[in-house]
C-alpha cells in the first residue's frame, strides 16, 4: 500500500468515525454500540497515520479535508464517548450520591464539551499547546461558581463529574489532533 492510499485511508477511517459518533448521539442504547466504534476508528486512524511517513506529499486540498475531518470528529465523537464514561460510573453509584444529580448542576456540559473539544484541536494542530492550558484554565474558571455552590453543604458530584468530563473530553480532542499532526 503507497503512502498516499494510506493517506486516503486515515480519511476514509475519520469520515466514517464521524458517521459512528454523529449515530451515537441519537440514544442512549445507540451509545453503547457507536461511542466504542468511533473510538475504535479513531485508533485505526492513529495506526495508520503513523505509517504514513515523510515520504508522502499532501495537496493543500487533502490537507484541508484531513484537518476539517479531525475537527469534526473532535465534536462528533468525543460528546457520546464521555457520555459513555459517565454512564458506566453512574451504575456504580447509589440513587443518593448518584452522578446523574450532578448533570443538573453543570447545565449545557454538552456545548461547552464541544467548544472545549475543538479548542484544544485547534491549538494542538496549529502547533500552540499551551492553548489547552488556557482553555482548561478558562474552562476551570468559568466552572467555578457552579462548583462552589454545588459543593457547599450537599455531596453532589458535580466536581468529580467535571474532572471525570473534562479528562475524558481533552484525551479525545488530543487524539484527534494526534491523528493530523501524525500525517503533517
Amino acid at each position: 500500500m503507497s503512502p498516499s492510499d494510506r493517506t486516503f485511508l486515515v480519511m476514509a477511517l475519520l469520515a466514517f468515525g464521524i458517521l459512528a459518533g454523529t449515530v451515537a448521539w441519537t440514544s442512549p442504547f445507540a451509545r453503547r454500540i457507536w461511542a466504542p466504534a468511533s473510538l475504535a476508528l479513531l485508533l485505526a486512524a492513529g495506526a495508520v497515520a503513523a505509517t504514513v511517513g515523510e515520504e508522502v506529499a499532501i495537496g493543500d486540498g487533502q490537507w484541508i479535508l484531513i484537518v476539517a475531518l479531525g475537527g469534526a470528529l473532535a465534536i462528533a465523537g468525543g460528546g457520546p464517548l464521555t457520555s459513555l464514561v459517565f454512564d458506566l460510573v453512574d451504575r456504580r453509584e447509589t440513587a443518593a450520591g448518584s452522578m446523574d444529580h450532578a448533570g443538573h448542576v453543570l447545565r449545557g456540559g454538552a456545548w461547552i464539551g464541544a467548544l472545549e473539544r475543538i479548542a484544544i484541536y485547534a491549538s494542538l494542530v496549529a502547533g500552540w499547546p499551551e492553548g489547552l492550558a488556557v482553555v482548561l484554565a478558562v474552562k476551570g474558571l468559568g466552572r467555578y461558581p457552579e462548583l462552589r455552590a454545588a459543593e457547599d453543604g450537599v455531596r453532589t458530584g458535580a466536581a468529580e463529574r467535571f474532572i471525570i468530563g473534562t479528562f475524558a473530553s481533552v484525551l479525545w480532542a488530543c487524539g484527534c489532533a494526534g491523528i493530523v499532526v501524525l500525517v503533517r
